[in-house]
Order: structure tokens, then C-alpha cells, then sequence
């Protein structure tokens, strides 16, 4: 008997290797102990919140007993906390953003999703700059498209131009950018987001659709060594901005994130009437009440991000120990290394849980050869799987014959 959907089960096995790894680390902490195993599998903030989210926390609770603190709202948010996010954003983006210009979500996977269901036809395509973040296909194919993977330079992971263009077709409705980038840390210049506006300003003359940019910051926060991630909501009239405060609010699992459009962009009014509709008939409705009340209170603030720049910089020096070679980071909490004397990523992975360390494949970011670690750890977990990556690399070279 069979009780899931073809389309589940294919879900199931193409998103298996972030999960395997997970079922794996479940099993060797459970066999050696938590303090064993180095677990660089999951890209989970572990930061505290900002001090202003604790006090955001506090006036709530004191304010629990009013009526109507936690009811229901228009479809597109509370009223005020889009005027408060608006202004914020605006600043942010250098661009007159006006509270009708966005809309509140059930965090930026939810506003992905409701931007989909609201520009996708059966058929259409979304291109995106590889390694991507997994759950992007199943957006996509979640409104009947199909996610078209180009793959960055290896050398820095910056997007390759030419292949771009190359790859744009008569069916690409959207060119998806994630920077900072998961899983490399790449950040993208301002010149090279100019160059990408300007791709899809040629590529969409004479369509009766114009092929949207889409930006997925929700690492915009997190850079390092003075790069600073551009300003591109203003810079194509057909962009549109998503993301959530889960890293920069340590808001993780509150599911509020946002959609916001180019001001400058041509019937904004009829997308975003769009956007309230699928938001609302895809499940999502609304970010939750006290999700909303809490970015309110803390939008300027952030975690403390001297604490990443630090492990970023334990993690390099356990993988210059290891001999691996690696582009640095500049944004997020990930390391993207090639895998030393191999291709075989899996087999590489293998190798590091025979030390207990986890890592994930590259092929599951959909490049294969390269795994990726994730630095939302202790600092202690990092130094301590130096002689484990060391013993892994020169084992898997031996065994490879490199």
C-alpha cells in the first residue's frame, strides 16, 4: 500500500543528505556522547538574541492581559509593523519603500512560496546561481516550474555572467540570488549585481513578462573584513527583496519574514494584491502576532556578530592544518572546502564521520566535489575536530591515491 505522492517520495529522496546527516549525528552523539562529535551539519543560529529582543519580550508579557494583543490581522500584516519595517528597509536599501510596497510572512520561505504561486505558470523556469540552498527546487516546483541551476567560477563562487546569459531562456521568469550565499559564503559585488540588473533589463525586452530578480538576504547582516552586501532593491525596477530576522534577531522559529518590492517597479499594486491573496490561500495567512510585535521592537539591532568572525576564523585554521583548500567566507556561517584529491564528497564525508565530524555533501547544494560546514557552534567543537580533519584529509588522500 502505498500512502504518500510520487511527487512526495522523490522529495523525500532528493532532500535526503541534510536529514542523513542529521540521523547520523543523532547516532554517534547518542554512541560517543554529545561532547564527541563534531557536528557541522546544520546551519542552526545559536546566538543569543539582541538586548533589545529580551526587553521586546518583557513589555509583551507585561501587556498580555490587554485585549486584542495577540488577534487577528489584515492579511498582509499588522499595519504598523510594516510602516516600522518599511522605514527600516528603506534606509537599508536606499530606496523610498512605503508600507503597501511589502508584505509580512510566514518567514522568507513562506514569502518565497507566495511569490511563486503569484508570478509561476506551469512550465516557466527559475534560474539560479549554484550551490543553492536545497529547499529552492521544491519552491519552484511547489508552482509547477523548475528550478535551472548555473554554476558559479570554483574559484570564488561569483556568479559566472556568461553562463547566465547563456542559460536564460523564453521560459525564465526568475533569476534567484541568495547573497551572502548558502552554502559559500560568496558575496556579491555591487558591480556584479549592476551586471545582473542590466542582464535581465536585455533579456526581458519585448517579453510580455519580464523576468524578475529576486534576492534572498537573509544573511545580509553577517560579513566580514569590511564587505558590505549592496543595496540592490532599487537597481532593476522588476526586483524583489525577500528574507526573515531568524539569524540577525535570533528569531529562528517565530516565522517572520517579509516580500518587498521595488518601489519603482511597473504594476506594483496589482503584484502585491497578488501576494496578499497567495499568502493568505497557501496556508501561510499571517507571521505569527507576537513574531511581529517583536521585530518591531528590535529592528536596528542584531546579534553579536564578533562571536561568527571568530569561529570563522578557528575554522579556517582547521582546515589550513588539514592542507584543504577553501575560497574564504565572506558573509553567512558556512565553509564551502573542495574535497582534497576527490571528487567523491560522499565518500569524503564518510571519511570525517569515521572522526566523528559531520559535514554535508556538495552535491546536495547541487555541487558536487565540495562539502559544506557550518560555524553556528561552540568555538570549542571547532578546535576541537582540528586533528580529526587532519587524520581524515591524509587517510582519504592515501585511499584515493592523491
Amino acid at each position: 500500500m502505498r500512502i504518500l505522492s510520487q511527487q512526495i517520495s522523490t522529495y523525500l529522496e532528493r532532500a535526503s543528505w541534510i536529514r542523513k546527516m542529521f540521523e547520523t549525528g543523532a547516532k554517534l552523539k547518542q554512541q560517543f556522547g554529545e561532547d564527541a562529535v563534531c557536528d557541522f551539519s546544520l546551519g542552526n543560529p545559536d546566538l543569543p538574541p539582541p538586548p533589545a529582543m529580551a526587553q521586546a519580550v518583557r513589555e509583551l508579557a507585561d501587556q498580555a492581559d490587554q485585549p486584542m494583543i495577540f488577534g487577528y490581522m489584515p492579511n498582509a500584516g499588522y499595519p504598523f509593523a510594516r510602516e516600522a519595517l518599511a522605514e527600516h528597509l528603506g534606509r537599508e536599501q536606499n530606496v523610498d519603500l512605503q508600507a503597501d510596497d511589502l508584505i509580512i510572512t510566514c518567514g522568507a520561505a513562506g514569502g518565497l512560496n507566495a511569490l511563486y504561486r503569484a508570478i509561476l505558470e506551469p512550465g516557466d523556469e527559475v534560474v539560479c546561481i549554484a550551490p543553492y540552498f536545497v529547499e529552492y527546487g521544491f519552491y519552484a516546483e511547489n508552482s509547477g516550474a523548475t528550478l535551472k541551476p548555473v554554476p558559479a567560477r570554483k574559484e570564488d563562487f561569483a556568479p559566472d555572467l556568461d553562463a547566465l546569459e547563456a542559460a536564460i531562456s523564453d521560459k525564465t521568469r526568475v533569476l534567484l540570488v541568495n547573497s551572502p550565499n548558502n552554502p559559500t559564503g560568496a558575496v556579491y559585488t555591487e558591480e556584479q549585481m549592476r551586471a545582473l540588473g542590466e542582464l535581465l533589463a536585455r533579456k526581458s525586452e519585448g517579453r510580455e513578462r519580464p523576468i524578475f530578480l529576486l534576492l534572498d538576504e537573509p544573511y545580509r547582516f553577517l560579513t566580514y573584513d569590511g564587505v558590505q552586501a549592496p543595496a540592490a532593491l532599487g537597481m532593476y525596477p522588476y526586483t524583489v527583496l525577500c528574507s526573515s530576522f531568524s539569524k540577525n534577531l535570533a528569531l529562528a522559529g517565530e516565522r517572520v519574514g517579509y516580500v518587498a518590492l521595488n518601489p519603482a517597479m511597473p504594476e506594483k499594486a496589482e503584484l502585491m494584491a497578488g501576494l496578499v491573496l497567495t499568502n493568505r490561500i497557501l496556508g501561510f495567512v499571517n507571521a505569527p502576532a507576537i513574531g511581529q510585535r517583536l521585530m518591531v521592537k528590535s529592528l536596528g539591532s542584531q546579534v553579536d556578530t564578533s562571536v561568527y568572525a571568530e569561529r570563522r576564523a578557528a575554522m579556517a585554521a582547521v582546515l589550513d592544518q588539514a592542507g584543504m583548500t577553501y575560497a574564504m567566507p565572506k558573509g553567512a556561517f558556512y565553509f564551502f572546502p573542495q574535497v582534497p584529491g576527490s571528487d567523491d564528497d560522499v565518500a569524503f564525508c564518510a571519511a570525517l564521520q569515521e572522526e566523528r565530524i559531520l559535514a554535508v555533501p556538495g552535491r546536495g547544494f547541487g555541487m558536487p566535489g565540495f562539502v559544506r560546514l557550518s560555524f553556528c557552534c561552540d568555538k570549542a567543537i571547532i578546535d576541537r575536530s582540528a586533528e580529526g580533519f587532519a587524520r581524515a584529509v591524509q587517510n582519504f588522500r592515501a585511499s584515493a591515491g592523491a
